[in-house]
């Protein structure tokens, strides 16, 4: 066993990207169209404005402009991936994948492909599972893209939902190197028994889609606020505190911690119970909460805007619905 253990190659992050649609849509819109306004948006949950798809948009036309941006800044063609993952709760439709049509688009005709689904903590459950392909060596390349277009399944008359979300998506490509640590081991859980708190009930095989389906709005998602705001908070302080245990690290190792960005106030609240607020990402303000894609957005950002240099560490943090949640550290080697 041991053996099999130390020939696990160190997998590494080569490249990321991100694409945020162009149009903007601020709290000053959303007053227009619903009972809300500026300041209260702002002061539940640090958002300004988030960025939504066009109508010709579909999630697979946002992955793959983030992924064209990745293999460029990885240094690498389409048909080196061996091992493409999608993760998003916003499919373009129910089958085939939304991989299959991303790797359509970018030509990576040599991977394997399919979505994988955890919401918002998706796009960290597919580095998981990238990470562990490349490290037992059954592949050498993966690229795995958080997408969403959560814009076509909220309320847009619910000012408690319509205000929380925006579009976009962030690719990170993954490759074995000779880093000494890259992704490192990781802390996962999760809780089917408050699934209710967070979901969209209609449209699945529980409940088809019908008539009287879209007659009770149960095609869009539905979020008891407090509720997903506590457990948010606990589980990924857990899930932070867990996965510094288990890399033999601590807080002060870390240069920056990169949360899923669902909410300035429990970004604040976890910061506080770490004690980390100055290393906190966030870029909420500017795309809201978008899902699976928010992790793979902010490492794109943190990375091109200075905040990481190679052998620093990040520790990332997600929940979702499901419950899901999880953390891992990653050593940054660009």
């Amino acid at each position: 066993m041991s053996k099999a253990i130390n020939s696990l190659r160190a997998v590494s992050i080569i490249g990321t990207g991100a694409y945020l649609p162009e149009k903007t849509v601020t709290n000053r819109d959303l007053e227009k169209i619903v009972d809300t306004n500026d300041e209260w948006i702002y002061s539940r949950t640090g958002m300004r404005e988030r960025r939504i798809a066009r109508d010709d948009q579909a999630t697979s036309d946002l992955a793959a402009e983030a992924a064209k941006v990745a293999l460029a800044d990885a240094g690498i063609s389409a048909d080196e991936v061996d091992l493409l993952i999608v993760a998003t709760l916003s499919p373009d439709m129910f089958f085939p994948s939304t991989a299959c049509f991303v790797q359509d688009k970018i030509g990576a005709k040599n991977a394997y492909c399919y979505d994988l689904g955890a919401a918002c903590s998706g796009s960290l459950y597919a580095l998981e599972t990238a990470k562990n392909q490349i490290a037992c060596g059954a592949v050498n390349t993966a690229l795995i893209i958080g997408a969403e277009k959560m814009s076509t399944f909220i309320d847009w008359k619910d000012r408690n939902t319509c205000v929380l979300f925006g579009d976009g998506a962030g690719a990170i490509v993954l490759r074995a190197t000779g880093a000494k640590r890259g992704v490192m081991k990781g802390s996962f859980g999760s809780d089917g028994s408050l699934a209710n708190l967070l979901w969209t009930p209609g449209g699945g095989s529980r409940n088809p889609m019908t008539h009287e389906m879209i007659d009770r709005n149960e095609q869009y998602l539905k979020m008891e606020g407090r509720e997903v705001y506590k457990h948010a908070v606990t589980q990924m302080t857990k899930s932070a505190l867990d996965v510094l245990e288990k890399n033999g690290l601590c807080a002060a190792d870390i240069k920056l911690f990169i949360p899923h960005q669902a909410n300035a106030r429990i970004i604040d609240a976890i910061g506080k119970r770490l004690d980390v607020q100055d290393r906190m990402f966030l870029n909420v303000e500017k795309y809201a909460n978008t899902s699976a894609a928010a992790l793979p957005i902010a490492i794109d950002e943190a990375a091109k805007s200075g905040q990481l240099a190679s052998g620093d560490l990040m520790l990332l943090v997600a929940f979702g619905g499901g419950f899901t949640w999880g953390a891992n550290i990653v050593e940054w080697t660009k």
